[in-house]
């Protein structure tokens, strides 16, 4: 079990669906191990054909600095840098069974971390959930809640570096201010009482706050309803920098990147009919308010 729908769990490997899943997004960590390695290994191909970074930016469409940048274990490749790469350079597979390598920080799970990555990029994010509050949108105490009851159990430092990661992972719907983002939750999240009246109303007032943000759009499924779109389970959209549209599942201990556009297009009509069957941002803040007096 995940524990907060960002894969805060510590094992397991993703999975990918469909072409061009083999990347990562751009971003500046700190360098680590891996990235290092990926960087040496994308130096050596480039000078085994003798291009310059200067050479070998335009050819695979981008700039000198984002070359350096991932030379130098800086820098996630972008999705379509590590296919570019590799066929520039005819790296016999080398450079993309590399990218499969690639670690984020601590606290983070292995499978969740190509997703985290692109997350900091999109240019919207819409997020349908029906087990638990979605991480980014959750309290420190109900976060707590849900590592704390994580099985097998995790120790107290686990249970802090886990919570640190969620912590900084939720910065993006404050950080990004030009990126939609978009949740429809079921009603029955709340109603859980998931840590008790204290944690929930804490919880249902961190909802409130965030759904006053412009760019944040939160809707709520009600419990009863004739039909409903969601039924296969949870799912995330997420459109890059360059328009291409990318879904995310997750289950127990394991993550699944798509890529496909036939899936995506399923994906997407689903959302679409899940926005128009939840209720309106409106009447969502209204019914949690009168949740919270009544909790």
């Amino acid at each position: 079990m995940t524990h907060g729908t960002d894969g805060i769990g510590t094992k397991g490997q993703g999975t990918s669906r469909g072409s061009g899943a083999r990347g990562r997004a751009a971003s500046e960590p700190e360098p680590q191990y891996s990235l290092k390695v990926f960087g040496e290994v994308v130096k050596a191909f480039r000078k085994r054909a003798r291009l310059s970074q200067e050479e070998f930016a335009p050819l695979v469409r981008y700039s000198v600095e984002t070359i350096a940048s991932i030379e130098q274990g800086r820098r996630f490749p972008p999705l379509d840098f590590v296919e570019r790469a590799e066929a520039v350079l005819d790296a016999f597979g080398v450079i993309e069974a590399a990218a499969k390598h690639l670690t984020r920080k601590r606290g983070l799970a292995s499978w969740f971390q190509q997703w985290a990555q692109l997350e900091l990029s999109a240019l919207s994010l819409h997020t349908y959930e029906c087990r638990m509050i979605p991480g980014l949108l959750q309290t420190p105490a109900y976060a707590r809640t849900l590592f704390t009851d994580q099985l097998p159990p995790l120790t107290d430092e686990q249970i802090e570096v886990q919570l640190a990661a969620r912590q900084e992972r939720q910065q993006l719907l404050r950080n990004r201010p030009n990126t939609a983002f978009s949740f429809i939750l079921e009603e029955h999240l709340f109603l859980r009482n998931l840590g008790g009246d204290e944690v929930t109303i804490e919880q249902i007032d961190h909802i409130l706050e965030l759904s006053e943000l412009r760019n944040v759009t939160i809707q709520l499924m009600p419990v009863a309803r004739p039909n409903h779109a969601g039924l296969h389970g949870p799912m995330q959209l997420l459109e890059t920098p360059k328009h291409q549209w990318l879904g995310y599942l997750e289950g127990q201990e394991h993550g699944q990147l798509v890529t496909d556009p036939k899936v995506i297009s399923m994906f997407q009509m689903r959302c679409a009919s899940m926005r128009s069957q939840a209720r309106s941002a409106e009447d969502t803040r209204s019914l949690m308010q009168r949740m919270r007096g009544a909790t």
